[in-house]
């Protein structure tokens, strides 16, 4: 199992930028893919992103293609999301987790990832 930690959100204008990581513990020496969700008072966890344990495929939801990027280095054990146009409809908490399981292709649901934080809070404002 890994241990996940998400950092550097924070409160940024609209049209900021911000980007945001998420540090890996534990059982680091497995290949897995990683995702990134957000997730909105009141509201279901939502996709995000996801990379490749190798970082040579990436997947995004609509809602941010051409904004956000998604990168590791495995080296460090860290996952991050760059977060660039930002928009108000982009606050919420930001959470990082791995899917074992992943083999040809990225997933997108929310049930198949595991080792969620807490998450980082990202405000956006107007």
């Amino acid at each position: 199992q890994v241990q996940l930690v998400e950092s550097g959100g924070g409160l940024v204008q609209a049209g900021g930028s911000l980007r945001l990581s998420c540090a890996a513990s534990g059982r680091t020496f497995s290949r897995y893919a990683m995702g990134w969700f957000r997730q909105a008072p009141g509201k279901e966890r939502e996709f995000i992103a996801a990379i490749s344990w190798s970082g040579g495929v990436t997947d995004y939801a609509d809602s941010v293609k051409g904004r956000f990027t998604i990168s590791r280095d495995n080296a460090k054990n860290t996952v991050y999301l760059q977060m660039n146009s930002l928009k108000p409809e982009d606050t919420a908490v930001y959470y990082c987790a791995a899917d074992y399981q992943a083999l040809n292709v990225l997933r997108r649901g929310v049930s198949v990832y595991d080792g969620w934080g807490q998450g980082t809070q990202v405000t956006v404002s107007s």
